[in-house]
């Protein structure tokens, strides 16, 4: 999964992404000192892999990971160039999901490109610039569409609907992912690459004196993502900066002084899972001890298939058992001897903690 950190200059996009990344991408109080995208791969917390490593003993924990690509700050008139807006645009186009950071703390130290604060303002100027970005790619392929329909090519006829349906939300100056869709128009919609389709966690970066405070700026944040169906995290970029710095025990000190209940990866990160709909299974042994990112209603030869595609293409059985059984029992033969181990199909669904081992024959 690829997720794209964007917003305004100077609202703490790569103070956020420093935390999360420990990457040091360069940070200064100034717009555009982002210019390249900076790229972070980072782990996945998943306190089951440490439980799994000790019962196994094994030698090697691969936990899942995720991207983060820190774009630059986008400004007004970047769908038309601004602010080497174009650039930019094509960073966020790659990504899977949006953390959309806004400013939610006051003081005068930071400077703010529009020179107050006001994050429903700052989210309405990058939607606006991501809509109007859309709309020119909605307006040229629904053109084309109409044009094949008009020399007997019916099965563009869902596509311009589709196109047409999309349309009239963009004029409004409304995003893509605020309308419905059936199976089939997600499987269009998928083709056409749109930046307000994508998923978006709105964090909303506080000072550290408002950790633990209500704030008025993070609940205007939280009813506005509410309409749109998008995600709100709660974050203080500057603590978390802080603290990526710390080895463990002055880490959970630090964050127990702050009030932190859980980092501000975590949180994206749960946030990010269930937006896209992502669990996570694992597999076992002795070399080995890993999570798989999968997407929620994945069965179980596509699954096999992310480990090596010849799991997909010589796929016989998985044999699976929950994490809570397997430990529970002490190990995967305990589990197998008290009935908790089943023997699943190519029609199998997997679940979140699904220990697996596949049977596969190339």
């Amino acid at each position: 999964m690829k997720l794209g950190v964007v917003g305004l200059p100077n609202v703490g996009k790569s103070t956020l992404f420093n935390a999360i990344t420990k990457a040091g991408a360069e940070c200064a109080n100034y717009p555009f000192c982002t210019i390249e995208p900076n790229v972070g791969v980072v782990p996945v917390p998943d306190a089951r892999l440490d439980v799994l490593a000790k019962m196994y003993n094994t030698k090697k924990v691969t936990p899942a990971v995720l991207e983060f690509v820190d774009i630059a700050g986008l400004v007004k008139g970047a769908s038309k160039g601004e602010g080497l807006g174009n650039k930019f645009l094509s960073h966020i186009r790659e990504v899977d999901a949006i953390v959309h950071v806004v400013r939610c703390f006051g003081g005068s130290s930071v400077i703010h490109v529009d020179g107050s604060v006001d994050p429903l303002r700052d989210i309405e100027t990058i939607n606006l610039e991501l809509v109007l970005s859309d709309l020119e790619t909605v307006q040229k392929r629904l053109e084309k569409a109409e044009k094949y329909v008009k020399c007997g090519e019916k099965k563009y006829a869902d596509e311009a609907a589709l196109l047409k349906k999309i349309k009239v939300v963009l004029e409004q100056g409304k995003t893509a992912r605020t309308l419905s869709y059936s199976d089939e128009e997600k499987e269009l919609l998928r083709e056409f690459f749109l930046l307000t389709a994508k998923p978006v966690i709105y964090c909303a970066n506080i000072s550290e004196s408002d950790i633990g405070k209500s704030n008025v700026y993070v609940d205007k944040v939280r009813e506005f993502s509410k309409s749109e169906g998008a995600e709100t995290v709660e974050i203080c970029a500057k603590a978390e900066e802080d603290l990526s710095t710390l080895d463990d025990a002055d880490r959970e000190e630090l964050s127990r002084d702050l009030g932190l209940e859980e980092s501000g990866l975590d949180s994206v990160i749960k946030a990010g899972y269930a937006l896209l709909g992502l669990i996570s299974y694992l597999t076992a042994g002795e070399k080995e001890v890993r999570a798989w990112t999968i997407e929620k209603g994945t069965k179980a030869p596509q699954a096999a298939g992310k480990i090596h595609s010849d799991f997909e293409k010589g796929f016989i059985r998985a044999e699976i058992v929950s994490y809570d059984d397997l430990v529970a029992f002490g190990g995967f033969n305990q589990a197998k001897e008290k009935g908790k181990v089943r023997s699943e199909g190519k029609e199998y669904v997997m679940r979140d903690g699904d220990v697996v081992l596949f049977r596969f024959n190339v």
